[in-house]
């Protein structure tokens, strides 16, 4: 799959094909974060930044909320599954608000 679009990977979500990596479960056991909240929060996300030249393989970052918190979630697809690598709560001093990344 190329080209990423929001309403793709909403459609992947409702569809239940999607996967959450190891990586992803480690950080949301880490962060007291549930699946729950980070799949809301895609499903109300955007699309905040394309990494096409990820090594990894292509992958975006989707802003979305669950209530009032901001969630940050990184995204890849593969085959025709959305691979769930991360999710997080926007915080300084890596982020300034939601949307605006921090200095160093």
């Amino acid at each position: 799959m190329g080209e990423f679009d929001i309403k793709i990977i909403k459609k992947l979500i409702l569809k239940g094909k999607w996967l959450l990596s190891d990586h992803a479960l480690e950080r949301l056991i880490e962060r007291n974060l549930k699946v729950v909240d980070v799949l809301t929060s895609i499903l109300n996300g955007e699309i905040l930044e394309d990494y096409p030249e990820d090594p990894r393989g292509h992958s975006v970052l989707i802003l979305g909320r669950k209530d009032e918190t901001y969630i940050h979630t990184v995204c890849g697809l593969k085959d025709d599954y959305l691979i769930i690598i991360t999710a997080y709560i926007p915080e300084p001093p890596k982020w300034v608000d939601e949307r605006t990344r921090g200095g160093k």
